[in-house]
């Protein structure tokens, strides 16, 4: 491990991401909306501070190995979000408190989409465009990204690359090239953005809200540009056209990879995982629709548009709104934020704990039902056609386990600070999983949960980004020795 090798890599990702302040800067200078200072100022200080780490340590030249891709992912996603906030807390009489930024700008780039602030639609266009931004940088990953520039700057990709990608099986690469991979990644991303922003023009839109909403919608950020979200333009063919490109962004970015390369889509229905996502969507859909017929919530049509919107928007862990579900009758709230743990398909850019991960924990036990039966018998577990190594299952069991262990732990810390017991699980199950809303007292916002739940619910979005291991490794020892 070479400190001045990731201090210098530290510092390119920081001079990088300062570009990304010139967008919100000629916003605003387009809608006059005078807050392009701030933005000036965040860009000076990401630049500097960038310099500071880059210069001293220019000439370190080392292949990065996967314990330093542990350690510059981890730092890259904290300084990132920490200098991310910068433009929140400059950006006037409004500009947030350290606390509310930091915790605003973690769940941008997280795609977490929970928010702190009330009175959206009244800020400043420059504002609205770089929290959207934030979420759409954040959605494939800035480190997936990063893999295709670092080989230009003499640096090489593959470890970072193994950090990022969500789910147990991370060394599966599209192309024989990572950097290839990665930017093959962000092709099919810009281009679903694109093809999301002209549908919701098409719909009605303005070019502003269908950019953000493309935005975040394709990030499954979650984010709007107005406090009704979604439902704000109260429209069923936008809330189709969102609910489509949720569903797209919710599958695995390989499978848009095939799609693209050999011009077919019967892979989609032959995919294991993807399979079991819509299969899980559509009876959970039913289950809601149905529900708020006989309770007479909605009358037949509106019942049918926000029971599936509501469902594709809470399982995919995106977070729009065109209703407050958490006001559902029964148990249809808590039966919903429930799918939110298992989330979208590994190497999509939805968060929760991963449909791959939810089918080996379902056929792990019913291997160990069977053994019950036959305790002789040598029974694989199989995802499809494929038998899954032993220690891939045991990965996942014990990914499950940390999983739930953390979850009690911040749990218990959330709730310590005051928090209500509805608000403190569903707040620290929506940041750990990336999805956003939460129940009880933080159903509309976030802005009443008191300053250290903040902190806690922004490491729980961080653990929830990078799937807990690639930050838990940070803090044994073995990793820091020789």
């Amino acid at each position: 491990m070479s400190l001045r090798v990731i201090l210098r890599i530290l510092g390119l990702l920081l001079m990088l991401f300062s570009l990304t302040m010139l967008p919100p800067m000629l916003i605003s200078a387009w809608f006059r909306d005078g807050v392009w200072e701030a933005f000036l100022i965040a860009m000076g200080i990401s630049v500097a501070t960038g310099l500071v780490l880059y210069l001293p340590n220019r000439h370190a030249q080392k292949e990065l190995r996967v314990r330093d891709g542990f350690i510059i992912a981890a730092m890259f996603w904290t300084v990132l979000a920490l200098f991310g906030s910068l433009p929140l807390m400059l950006f006037g009489d409004e500009s947030l408190s350290l606390t509310d930024a930091v915790f605003e700008s973690f769940s941008g780039l997280t795609t977490t989409g929970a928010t702190v602030i009330t009175g959206i639609d009244f800020l400043p266009e420059s504002i609205l465009y770089y929290r959207q931004q934030l979420q759409w940088l954040g959605g494939m990953g800035i480190v997936v990204l990063a893999v295709a520039i670092l080989p230009t700057l003499g640096v090489g990709g593959m470890a970072l690359y193994r950090t990022e990608i969500p789910g147990p099986l991370k060394d599966s690469k599209l192309t024989p090239r990572i950097t290839e991979t990665a930017k093959a990644l962000w092709y099919i991303y810009a281009t679903l953005t694109v093809a999301c922003m002209l549908a919701y023009m098409a719909a009605g839109m303005d070019w502003f809200d269908a950019l953000g909403h493309s935005f975040s919608t394709v990030a499954i950020g979650g984010f709007s540009t107005y406090d009704a979200s979604i439902g704000y333009f109260d429209s069923a063919t936008i809330e189709m056209i969102c609910v489509g490109f949720m569903l797209i962004s919710a599958f695995s970015f390989s499978l848009h990879f095939i799609a693209w390369r050999e011009k077919r889509l019967t892979h989609y229905f032959q995919d294991p995982e993807a399979r079991f996502l819509m299969l899980f969507l559509l009876g959970l859909s039913v289950v809601a629709v149905l529900s708020l017929w006989i309770t007479d919530t909605y009358d037949t049509w509106r019942g049918l548009r926000h029971g599936v919107f509501q469902v594709v928007s809470v399982a995919t862990t995106a977070g729009f709104g065109v209703a407050d579900f958490s006001m559902w009758p029964g148990a249809l709230p808590f039966l919903l934020f429930m799918a939110a743990f298992v989330g979208g398909c590994s190497g999509s850019t939805a968060g929760g704990m991963k449909v791959i991960r939810i089918i080996l924990i379902m056929k792990q036990g019913m291997r160990e039902i069977m053994r019950l039966i036959h305790p002789n018998a040598v029974i694989a577990v199989k995802v499809g056609k494929v038998s899954v190594p032993d220690g891939i299952a045991q990965a996942v069991w014990g990914f499950f386990s940390v999983y739930v262990l953390l979850f009690f732990l911040m749990l218990v810390g959330v709730m310590a600070t005051g928090v209500d017991q509805v608000t403190a699980w569903s707040t620290v199950g929506s940041a750990l999983n990336n999805l956003g809303p939460a129940l009880g007292e933080a159903s509309s916002h976030y802005g009443d949960v008191p300053e250290a739940a903040k902190w806690i619910l922004v490491v729980a979005m961080l653990l929830g980004r990078l799937e807990i291991f690639t930050v838990l490794v940070l803090f044994t020892p073995a990793f820091w020795r020789r």
